[in-house]
């Protein structure tokens, strides 16, 4: 078999408060949501709770709540979304309502794009990339070079500046409720700011037209594709919230195999890495989708960053990273894993701890069927460490990490160098998981 590619307590409120400010910017009539951490609140306004995981910490994270009206925006198109963002260099906070479904893949005037439009002038063809990097004429120890490696790349630098948003610090991006809100074939790209905001969002169809051939990635050779549904690069205070995440309507059984390997066009769904910190991941569906989130691209990130909470989400059909720890202090509590295959997409692991990250996996409920052995669910390199409690596995309390080790060769360990404090909303028991999650993550909820 070859072997896989590895590369975030104020007092309840009782009352709520609609100043004039708040009509001014924009929300007039307003989205209220109740929230059990700060009681009734304008969704587009609203901050992350206290004490609600890592992004709570210091300053908190409060994305663009201070935005004045005009920088509050109602946004459909994908021209009218790169407008509303502005340059990722302006602090200036801003609310971004998104009102349906952008296609990332359209033009300024809103013509759909395909994969020939983005290649169109480079010179790139497939059939021309295949025969150029065969690996029975090209071989096998170096990665592409040459003319249809910089036309591939050309290409793929073509379909990166209309497909990928860069969202810059103090934004919040939030979902019209009851709009069917979401982005398809685009990639928010946090990188390098702070206190952002994301929630009540559908990610679909995040594609890469022009996958990299690497001869040596894994025994066999990888294709490698960009483009994140969301990527965090050096961010700091980020908030994920409601969101749902899948593959959607393309599922990875439809990808052809050239060399031997899978034409693998989509990258992760949330990733946060290179010393992104401080960041909370609640109440979301991570759907049909191979590589989900890797926190920390490099085994060799400095540490003291990528501290992560990961909270009240699903996972469903899911292959692996969820996560893929390196380096950081990472809590992942009451979630709600399902790892029955589900279109195609079987499961090689939950969660891995790699690079001396310091797991802290507490009350999380999985759905086994009897095709798959516990010992998969848990995966690492001999030094990460994941101290686990009170999960269960098809309803009875399990000893993953005992289960893992036992059928490995590098073991987890067991003990970490933190202890969580930012916990708000843990609940002491994982039983009841499956039954309220289903009601509760997940984009178009929030009203």
């Amino acid at each position: 078999m070859a072997a896989p590619s590895h590369r975030r307590s104020l007092r309840t409120r009782r009352t709520l408060v609609v100043s004039a400010a708040v009509v001014a910017a924009g929300v007039g009539a307003g989205v209220v949501v109740m929230n059990a951490n700060a009681g009734a609140v304008d969704l587009y306004h609203q901050t992350l709770a206290a004490k609600d995981g890592w992004a709570s910490s210091g300053t908190g994270t409060t994305g663009g709540t201070k935005a004045d009206a005009a920088h509050t925006f109602t946004v459909s198109t994908r021209a009218q979304l790169v407008k509303a963002l502005g340059s990722a260099t302006d602090t200036t906070p801003r609310i971004i309502k998104v009102k349906g479904t952008i296609d990332a893949n359209t033009d300024d005037s809103g013509k759909k794009l395909t994969c020939a439009d983005y290649s169109s002038g480079t010179g790139y063809s497939l059939s021309a990339y295949l025969k150029a990097y065969d690996p029975a004429t090209y071989g096998t120890s170096k990665l592409p070079s040459g003319t249809q490696e910089k036309a591939r790349a050309a290409a793929q630098t073509k379909q990166a500046k209309n497909i990928v948003f860069k969202v810059p610090a103090n934004t919040t991006l939030v979902g019209v409720p009851g709009s069917n809100a979401g982005i398809s074939g685009g990639m928010l790209q946090i990188q390098n700011v702070d206190n952002v905001i994301v929630r009540n969002l559908t990610f679909a169809a995040t594609e890469d037209c022009f996958p990299q051939w690497d001869p040596t990635d894994g025994d066999d050779g990888n294709w490698n594709s960009n483009y994140d549904s969301v990527t965090l690069r050096g961010a700091t205070h980020v908030w994920a919230d409601h969101n749902t995440f899948t593959d959607a309507a393309h599922f990875d059984s439809a990808n052809p195999k050239y060399f031997g390997r899978e034409y693998q066009i989509h990258d992760g769904e949330l990733d946060i890495t290179k010393s992104s910190d401080l960041v909370t991941v609640s109440r979301n569906q991570f759907t049909n989708h191979d590589k989900t989130m890797l926190i920390g691209s490099s085994d060799s990130e400095p540490s003291g960053k990528l501290r992560v909470s990961i909270h009240h989400n699903i996972w469903k059909g899911i292959v692996q990273r969820a996560p893929l720890t390196r380096v950081g202090q990472v809590h992942i509590y009451n979630n709600y894993y399902d790892v029955t295959a589900l279109n195609g997409y079987a499961v090689q692991y939950s969660i891995n701890s790699r690079a001396k990250a310091q797991v802290v996996a507490e009350n999380n409920y999985w759905k086994v069927p009897s095709s798959v052995k516990v010992a998969k669910l848990l995966s690492g390199d001999g030094t990460g460490a994941v101290k686990g409690s009170g999960n269960l596995v098809n309803g009875t309390a399990t000893d993953l990490v005992a289960a893992y080790n036992a059928a490995s060769s590098k073991d987890l360990k067991t003990t970490v160098n933190w202890t969580p404090t930012l916990t708000a909303g843990l609940e002491s028991s994982a039983k009841n998981l499956p039954a309220s999650l289903a009601t509760t993550t997940g984009a178009c909820l929030l009203k």
